[in-house]
């Protein structure tokens, strides 16, 4: 075989075709968790992933109160946030956190896995995360994805 017999193929925003991946979050560490999750939604685990393209699934997040954190994180790790205001520095624990947001640790930590810009937006917006067993994505018929 010649050498210049072979063509890369770029993915076309046209051509890709999505799955739908749920995946139960209980007692997942939560980092471990986020960049397999990342990895789908950027769709670095299919053939056809081409880096400026939005080739990646779907996936539904379960159980996402119950993730768990290793060693001290729970308590000694903290979420900063400021309003803009003088003095309007807002820091809170996961332990807190939990309590409000229970999605929102999952959340946070797939953005920050995510490419920065149009392009890592656009596919944050395929992470669909629910703090119960339950999601309205039945219709998609996931498939269970194994962590």
């Amino acid at each position: 075989m010649d050498v210049n017999s072979f063509k890369t193929i770029s993915a076309k925003p046209a051509e890709v075709e999505r799955a739908w991946h749920v995946v139960d979050a209980e007692n997942a560490v939560v980092g471990r968790l986020a960049s397999k999750i990342a990895t789908i939604l950027r769709g670095k685990h299919k053939p056809s992933y081409t880096p400026h393209v939005d080739t990646g699934d779907f996936v539904i997040v379960i159980n996402a109160d119950k993730v768990r954190f290793t060693g001290q994180k729970e308590s000694d790790k903290e979420y900063f946030r400021h309003t803009g205001y003088p003095g309007g520095a807002r820091v809170r624990t996961p332990r807190e956190v939990r309590v409000s947001k229970p999605t929102f640790m999952v959340q946070n930590a797939v953005k920050g896995m995510l490419p920065k810009g149009i392009l890592g937006r656009e596919m944050g917006r395929k992470l669909k995360v629910y703090a119960g067993s339950e999601h309205p994505h039945g219709a998609q018929q996931p498939q269970a994805l194994e962590l």
